[in-house]
């Protein structure tokens, strides 16, 4: 545990000297191939560092954070596009923090995201269900597999939604800004193209729509018609999201890519593009209740993720692991002692 608490001092000192660098060089390079060219160390350095980390909870966040987001904020800072571009610029300090944390920062006015900020009713009811799953775990051996992952699909929304919330408020309160939610309630989907587009993970979904979606929407409108060219731009999305989340299994498990999570991805924005098509070639004339709808496109992610998307994340023992390193990080805070994840046994798994 403590070596790697040294790794992660070293990740983050890194990740944050580059980004400083970034805010800095921009004042010397124009917006465009050169300052992109200037920014390239940096992002190969960002695809490194997951790989010095180890454990579940360290490696996950920090590819996720920085290889995942901050790379592709750079890429859009680099033309002076994203959240990272600010006119006047941003401080060097909010700068950093927008780059490696999943927020957008938002003024006080009301601007930004319709949805605002949730009630504090609604994350503690989260967290009272994340109690009941841990007390539902001591009772695993009755249940079936398929019940089992039900249960960690809620599990992983529930860890998810409070605990970017929570990030979320920390940063609120060393920047001072309101920051935009990072979930919609996605159980209240009413179609694929509403749980990824308006409901699921929005920071990502924020970061792909002007990184890939818009530049080959823009080539694939000259030479397709205006009703199939989002088809490809969806399609590229969703594979890119694909690929960044085979990575990010990589980076957890160290495991060799099976290709499962890209097919996933596939699947969806297969699904996804047909839908968003013909939704502009019916023009509104044939609409699916919502009531009918929602409970389908749930049904969809919920049963591809039980065959595609959670397998390799299970195979890297994710779930114990995670336990453990709980488990070792309470020792660390509560009684200052370094324990081994791998020391320290798990109740619930």
């Amino acid at each position: 545990m403590e070596g790697e608490v040294n790794n992660l001092i070293f990740v983050w000192a890194t990740a944050l000297i580059s980004l400083y660098y970034c805010n800095k060089v921009t004042n010397l390079i124009a917006p465009g191939t050169k300052r992109l060219s200037a920014f390239v160390p940096v992002i190969c350095i960002f695809f490194y560092l997951p790989i010095r980390l180890t454990t579940v909870h360290l490696a996950g966040t920090t590819s996720f954070f920085i290889t995942w987001l901050a790379n592709f904020k750079l890429i859009l800072f680099a033309f002076d596009k994203g959240p990272l571009y600010s006119n006047p610029p941003l401080p060097v300090s909010k700068f950093i923090l927008t780059a490696c944390v999943p927020i957008k920062l938002r003024s006080k006015d009301g601007g930004g995201s319709k949805s605002g900020s949730k009630s504090p009713i609604n994350y503690s009811l989260k967290f009272v269900v994340f109690l009941l799953l841990l007390k539902v775990y001591n009772y695993e051996e009755y249940l079936h597999p398929l019940v089992k992952m039900a249960l960690f699909c809620v599990h992983i929304y529930v860890v998810l939604d409070v605990g970017l919330a929570m990030v979320a408020y920390a940063a609120r309160a060393v920047v001072g800004f309101e920051l935009e939610p990072q979930f919609d309630e996605p159980y209240l989907a009413t179609s694929l193209q509403d749980f990824w587009g308006k409901r699921w993970n929005l920071m990502v979904t924020g970061i792909l729509h002007p990184t890939v979606y818009l530049p080959v929407r823009s080539i694939s409108g000259r030479y397709l018609t205006k009703k199939w060219a989002p088809f490809p731009a969806v399609m590229a999305t969703f594979i890119v999201s694909g690929l960044m989340h085979e990575l990010i299994f990589y980076y957890i498990g160290r495991l060799k890519p099976t290709g499962e999570v890209t097919w996933f991805f596939v699947i969806h924005g297969l699904l996804a593009g047909v839908e968003v098509v013909g939704k502009r070639m019916l023009g509104g004339r044939l609409r699916v209740p919502a009531v009918v709808s929602g409970p389908l496109a749930l049904g969809l992610v919920v049963s591809t993720s039980f065959w595609l998307f959670f397998p390799p994340f299970l195979r890297c023992n994710t779930e114990v692991r995670s336990c453990k390193e709980f488990l070792a990080f309470l020792e660390l805070v509560v009684r200052r002692r370094f324990v081994a994840p791998n020391d320290v046994s798990c109740p619930y798994f």
